[in-house]
């Protein structure tokens, strides 16, 4: 068994083509668990059937994969398991697990030259603020499967090896609802450089200072700024999410030409009637047209 470390958009095509899911959300529920593991999964089987079958009943085949691609250094398991379960920021992540700033920054490098993960900055530059502090940078997992093991099966191995899954079922469950989130998230991204065009754009990526995050902004080669919200709730966005993310990029003094906003489920009628050149409007069924 092999796990993939092609960009993010190249193994949720192989993913959807591979599995045949039913909708998009299925598609990002199912991808933000199995995506990057070179399996055929049942989509129409419950999400933690199989993860029992194909995942915790292989926990010894999949544990060799994984220490593969790791070197099997512990420093990397405690570190990575931080990064899976936190906001994903590098001192965040030193601080949980004890290890000099020095120390976390090798152990990273090195994460990243093994394709395991790769760096993030935020784009402060963005901002028409002067003399902005230096914040974290963050961390993003290539694979959205290697992102789970280390959420979920690496801290609690023992009991899962032993073949006892009543803890990871426990833990899985409290955390089920918002696991799939920050997947969605980075598909939007993929959304927004297949609709622009990738060509058509000079900077993408996230805002984040210790008070304020914006999920997404774009600076295109015709000068053009945008912002963005991804939400991957089970009610429709609403007006308020667009007036927060304008009062957010008001307060960084950045100037937005166009707003896009990402739901799950929708927006509601409000909202859809501003709909125009300076709002667009997405949900994951858009996601589709990527495949």
């Amino acid at each position: 068994m092999t796990i993939d470390n092609q960009p993010i958009l190249s193994q949720y095509k192989i993913f959807c083509e591979t599995n045949k899911p039913k909708t998009q959300q299925i598609a990002v529920e199912y991808f933000a668990i199995f995506g990057g593991l070179d399996i055929c999964i049942d989509t129409d089987m419950p999400i933690y059937d199989l993860i029992q079958k194909h995942i915790l009943k292989k926990y010894k085949s999949l544990r060799y994969d994984i220490n593969k691609l790791t070197h099997d250094e512990a420093s990397y398991s405690s570190i990575l398991t931080a990064l899976a379960l936190g906001d994903r920021r590098t001192n965040s992540a030193f601080k949980h697990t004890k290890v000099s700033f020095d120390h976390g920054i090798k152990i990273v490098d090195e994460l990243c030259d093994l394709k395991v993960l790769k760096l993030e900055k935020s784009l402060q530059k963005f901002s028409g603020i002067d003399d902005q502090y230096t914040v974290s940078e963050k961390l993003i997992f290539i694979s959205p499967f290697v992102r789970f093991w280390f959420a979920f099966v690496s801290p609690i191995f023992k009991g899962i090896r032993d073949g006892d899954f009543d803890e990871f079922r426990t833990r899985y469950d409290n955390r089920k609802s918002v696991w799939s989130y920050f997947v969605f998230e980075q598909l939007c991204f993929e959304y927004i450089r297949y609709n622009i065009g990738e060509k058509n754009i000079k900077q993408i990526g996230r805002y984040w200072d210790d008070d304020i995050s914006i999920d997404m902004l774009v600076k295109t080669k015709d000068g053009k700024t945008i912002a963005g919200c991804c939400k991957y709730t089970n009610s429709k966005i609403k007006k308020s999410e667009l007036t927060l993310l304008k009062e957010r990029c008001e307060k960084l003094r950045i100037d937005v030409d166009v707003y896009v906003l990402f739901s799950k489920k929708g927006f509601t009628t409000e909202l859809k009637s501003l709909r125009g050149e300076e709002l667009k409007l997405f949900t994951v069924k858009n996601f589709v047209q990527m495949i």
